[in-house]
């Protein structure tokens, strides 16, 4: 019995299949922590080495063959009083489990052929025949892909001279012998090609060309008889893929594809319509003789007319159509010579098997007890009461490897010799052996809930999962929920936290808030409050931002705020620029996040000369942010006025002279942002008699200026002369409009 481990490093986890000399399992491979299928051999032909000597060719042959559509063999090896081979697992089902669910479609048919073809020329050019070319040994995976196994019979062809394949040790499965192998005679390529064709056969009909009630008899027909045409089955199959199928078929090799390869090339022309190099029965020329005996289906071949009228098949076995000369008689006794030794071949082999049931040979005095793990119960009570064992104690026992009501071994174990009379006891499996699922494990750590499951004979998988209640890397729940019963050995799902499901928050600016709020809900977050904001850029009523910001990660059910635009942001003109510097204008309206322009007005007051005088918008005044407000900046341009000076003299000779002197003066505007400050007061002038002020021009820029004063001089009536005086008056300008200036203060 194999051990649950090979090689310390294969664990065994459940039983896949039986093959004709060894077991399949599913195992995982330890080291590389990978599934993988480990092919174990009976233990009573581990004693035999020609069984061992072919489960190991059937490695090193497989283990040199990398193809896309061919098991990988991964490695060989020895276990307890077996062998074993580890290969790729394929995760899908049998091509005879796909059959038995109904026939395929043609092209469906030629695709996993054409496939399969590819497999078996890889392997024939590097000298290797495979001989047990069927369904069971197709596996198709879950995607569709077709992958050739099992090539525990194949060998090189420059061994041909080994005794695996003699007659009378005839191997590989009836149903697809090629009639060459049938007759234990050396095979190449096109045998595969043959039993190639029996599978295309079986994939369009749903049935093998021919059955019998034994091995022998299906060996028999292949040699001698014809299959009906798949079409007179399944009338959907076209005539081309049915030249394929008999092309394939032809019980001469020569008649055949020479290659898989041009198998596979007739198979791919046919799944892209293009024509066929197969000829269908009414196209072609006479066909060649079979092997030994009657021929391939010939041009024109009908099976009902063939067997009307015998007179068609002409002495050397060669069919004709209707109408067609007969080749010239010979001799029959070849063919009847050949067709005596296979008779006699069956007819020992009934004799054989009618005296083995009627015990004609005697009673045997030990038989050897076959390796039974993994059969059904009645299948394994059957086999050994074949073997000839009369007792047979069933008894139920609980296994962690084996599926209930399949056996996990005998007593005594498989290989040894007993008296057919001895008790066989067969141990069936009632299953892995039940266990509570520990509770508690809620909210532990899944590193210590994987522990505690498997101190409890249980395999665990954790599976993450997000969670707004459950911190990352706890325990949410089990599968089943602990303190259920659950099979020992059986793998628990530990449903693990990995935290809160993270999203983006997307960006909504720009958007209304019914639409932002769809948007949120999709990304699996939820609308906060929302908050009007003033925006420059973005228009009144659409969102301007979000927070948390767009394009950041968040968790699932996080809560978003809409900023919703209200437009520019409006503020107030200062109400206190009117008499301020440009300077100190400027700015207070920078503070206001308010633009300025400068607009000079000339003015009469040279109080006002470098300040604000007025302003637009009104101070004051609502208006948006970040617009302009235009200052109005004084500049004095007063008019040219004359100055009379009036000097009077008192004499007791003369009378007073007057003199008027005009004097212009023209001040020059100034644009600085320093205020300009003009003091007048009235002057007073005291003069010698008879000096006169001559006129005096100063010219500016700006405007003229002209004061005007006068002197009075008074006497008195002595004739004592008086010191003269002069007096001049300066009269201070008018105020202007939008006033405010210090000039305006007195």
């Amino acid at each position: 019995m194999p051990s649950e481990v090979f090689s310390e490093r294969y664990e065994l986890v459940r039983h896949i299949a039986r093959g004709g000399m060894a077991q399949v399992y599913l195992a995982q491979d330890l080291l590389l922590v990978r599934p993988v299928a480990i092919k174990v051999l009976f233990p009573e032909l581990s004693s035999d080495p020609a069984f061992v000597e072919r489960f190991r060719r059937e490695a090193q042959a497989a283990a040199n063959l990398s193809h896309a559509n061919i098991v990988s063999i991964y490695d060989w090896g020895q276990g307890e009083h077996t062998y074993f081979i580890v290969m790729e697992y394929i995760d899908g089902q049998t091509l005879s489990w796909r059959i038995r669910q109904g026939a395929l479609a043609p092209t469906r048919a030629a695709a996993i052929g054409a496939d399969v073809a590819s497999a078996l020329h890889f392997a024939h050019r590097r000298g290797v025949i495979h001989r047990d070319v069927k369904p069971g040994n197709v596996l198709i995976d879950h995607n569709g892909r077709v992958k050739v196994a099992d090539f525990g019979i194949a060998r090189a062809v420059s061994q041909a001279g080994e005794g695996l394949t003699q007659t009378g040790a005839v191997m590989g499965t009836a149903s697809y012998f090629s009639p060459e192998q049938a007759q234990g005679q050396p095979v190449d390529a096109r045998s595969d090609v043959y039993s190639l064709g029996v599978v295309l056969y079986e994939m369009v009909t749903g049935r093998t060309p021919f059955t019998g009630d034994s091995p022998v008899a299906i060996a028999y027909k292949h040699v001698r008889e014809y299959p009906e045409l798949p079409s007179s089955i399944n009338t959907s199959v076209p005539p081309e893929f049915e030249a394929i199928v008999m092309t394939a078929m032809a019980k001469n090799p020569e008649d055949r594809y020479q290659s898989a390869a041009e198998l596979r090339d007739d198979l791919t022309r046919f799944s892209q319509g293009r024509p066929v190099a197969a000829l269908p029965p009414s196209m072609g020329t006479p066909a060649t003789r079979a092997v030994a005996g009657p021929p391939a289906y010939p041009p024109g071949y009908d099976l009902a007319f063939a067997q009307q009228d015998t007179r068609l098949v002409g002495q050397t076995g060669t069919v004709y159509a209707a109408g067609a000369p007969a080749e010239p008689q010979r001799s029959k006794a070849g063919w009847w010579a050949a067709l005596f030794v296979v008779l006699l071949g069956v007819l020992g082999a009934v004799v054989y098997f009618i005296g083995q049931n009627a015990n004609w040979w005697g009673t045997p005095a030990t038989i050897q007890v076959p390796y039974l793990k993994g059969d059904p119960e009645a299948q394994a009570q059957t086999i050994l009461k074949a073997k000839g064992f009369k007792h047979v104690q069933p008894q139920d026992g609980p296994s962690g490897l084996v599926p209930h009501g399949q056996v996990i071994g005998t007593s005594p174990g498989a290989g040894s010799a007993v008296p057919p009379d001895k008790t066989i006891f067969l141990n069936v499996s009632t299953g892995a052996p039940m266990a509570a699922i520990p509770t508690g494990l809620v909210g532990k750590s899944c590193g210590t809930a994987a522990t505690t499951l498997n101190s409890a004979n249980f395999k665990v998988k954790n599976v993450p999962q997000n969670s707004n209640s459950i911190v990352s890397g706890l325990v949410i729940s089990t599968q089943p929920p602990g303190g259920q019963k659950y099979q020992q050995g059986d793998t628990v799902k530990v449903i693990c936290s990995a935290g809160q499901q993270q999203t983006t928050v997307p960006d909504l600016q720009g958007l209304s808030a019914a639409v932002a709020g769809a948007r949120l809900q999709a990304a699996h977050l939820r609308v906060g409050n929302s908050a009007t904001v003033a925006s420059a850029t973005i228009k009144a009523g659409l969102v301007a931002y979000t927070a948390p910001a767009g394009g950041s990660a968040q968790p699932w059910g996080t809560v978003v705020t809409l900023y919703i635009s209200g437009g520019q942001e409006t503020v107030a003109v200062p109400s206190d620029l009117v008499g301020e510097t440009l300077q100190q204008a400027q700015k207070e309206l920078q503070t206001s996040q308010l633009y300025n322009s400068v607009h000079y007005q000339p003015i009469t007051n040279p109080s006002q000369d470098g300040y604000v005088i007025s302003t637009n918008p009104k101070p004051g005044a609502s208006v948006k942010q970040n617009s302009t407000v235009t200052l109005y900046i004084g500049e004095y341009t007063g008019p040219t006025t004359t100055t009379t000076v009036a000097t009077t003299t008192t004499a007791t000779t003369a009378p007073a002279t007057t003199t008027t002197r005009a004097t212009t003066t023209t001040a020059r505007a100034t644009t600085t942002t320093s205020a300009v400050t003009t003091t007048t007061a009235p002057v007073t002038t005291t003069s010698s008699p008879t000096t006169t002020t001559p006129a005096t021009t100063t010219s500016a820029v700006a405007a003229a200026t002209t004061t005007t004063a006068a002197a009075t001089a008074a006497s008195s009536p002595s004739v004592t002369p008086v010191t003269p005086v002069t007096t001049t008056t300066v009269p201070l300008p008018s105020g202007s409009a939008g006033g405010g200036g210090p000039g305006n203060s007195g």
